[in-house]
């Protein structure tokens, strides 16, 4: 609707220009890709004109991705006892802090792996004074070497078994140094190992589950990776180090800081790489979410022009250039990066020494557009 008010507007602005022709000359029959004004045109549009001025204008890559869970973040957790699941609040994307009971298992073998435990360590203390009995009478030749070796290859065998039966008792998070027969428990508890959230859920009250089945998948957020896709054009100005900004469609002000730690060596069929950040502020993210990302390079002093300067006429762009009195000519420009409202000139020659259209160059257009099409 914009459009047309403003191709109307000039429609009678050129209309009551005509009625005035005794006293205003009229405007002289302009090129194609020019328009010419007169004095009360001129003055109606507002122009402001000036040459390609410097500015310092970062360079930046432009690149999308996902974010994605290193293996060593995403735990798979199991009971390596096996078990009955006696009890579980988990499911899928509920957070957990570190220590919190997940699950609760029983089983008569827990019962027994402590009952092995206590019975050892108490035949434990009846080897080691055997020993000591044994290796006293050694001494005094009031007993043979094979009844010494006999008893010190039993208390040997003891305080193994005894080691080995502790270790399984720390599987199942249980303190051997606090275990007594009167705190054996049917019972275990699943603790959480580190804050994160669940990501599935594979077991429910009542269920068996082996040593080998995956109880629940758990995610630690705390280091989420950003892999994003660069293509053979991109990849000389991507290095281990640099800084990204990484964005959701969703919410393009909330910026998300990450740095590339590596870039693929090799090229999938696309001809594109993998680059590797790891992302500072992940709050909120989670694996698979799809991220816009932009590298910065190094910034350079370029020539550029304000980026309201620069029109778009049949999906190209020009800049509007004085080409005489009161008269304007579309040239065909090439642009690049932009920053606070400045965009990057790349043929800078084809402006040397010109006044370019810095404001009313959208009017200008509108205004050729009328005149061409009378």
């Amino acid at each position: 609707m914009k459009n047309i008010f403003l191709i109307i507007g000039f429609g009678l602005l050129l209309s009551c220009n005509s009625k005035e022709t005794q006293t205003e000359q009229p405007a002289e029959k302009a090129q194609p890709n020019q328009v010419t004004l007169s004095e009360k045109q001129l003055s109606t549009f507002e122009l402001a004109t000036q040459p390609l001025q410097k500015k310092i204008i970062p360079q930046t890559i432009r690149l999308n991705g996902t974010v994605d869970l290193p293996p060593q973040n995403l735990v798979s957790m199991s009971n390596a006892l096996g078990g009955y699941v006696k009890s579980t609040n988990l499911i899928p994307g509920k957070p957990f802090r570190k220590g919190e009971v997940l699950a609760t298992m029983e089983d008569n073998q827990y019962i027994e792996l402590q009952q092995d435990y206590l019975t050892t360590k108490a035949k434990l203390r009846q080897t080691e004074a055997e020993y000591a009995r044994q290796k006293d009478l050694n001494q005094s030749k009031a007993t043979s070497d094979k009844e010494f070796q006999q008893a010190a290859a039993e208390n040997q065998a003891t305080r193994i078994a005894l080691q080995a039966l502790e270790e399984k008792l720390k599987l199942i998070a249980i303190n051997p140094q606090t275990l007594t027969p009167n705190s054996i428990t049917r019972t275990i508890k699943l603790y959480a190992p580190f804050n994160g959230y669940v990501a599935k859920v594979n077991v429910n009250v009542g269920k068996y589950a082996s040593p080998s089945d995956v109880l629940f998948e758990l995610v630690n957020p705390q280091e989420l990776l950003l892999n994003l896709k660069a293509f053979e054009k991109d990849i000389a100005g991507l290095q281990p180090g640099q800084p990204v900004v990484a964005f959701t469609n969703s919410a393009p002000d909330k910026k998300h800081a990450a740095e590339i730690i590596y870039t693929g060596k090799t090229f999938a069929e696309d001809r594109s790489i993998e680059v590797h950040a790891k992302l500072e502020n992940a709050e909120n993210l989670i694996p698979g979410t799809y991220l816009n990302a932009e590298v910065q390079q190094t910034s350079n002093e370029s020539w550029a022009v304000p980026e309201e300067a620069v029109v778009s006429f049949e999906g190209k762009d020009f800049l509007f250039v004085a080409a005489g009195k009161n008269t304007f000519e579309l040239v065909p420009v090439q642009t690049g990066a932009s920053h606070e409202n400045w965009i990057e000139i790349k043929n800078a020659a084809a402006f040397e020494g010109r006044n370019i259209v810095t404001k009313g160059a959208y009017n200008l257009l509108m205004g050729m557009k009328n005149t061409g099409e009378e």
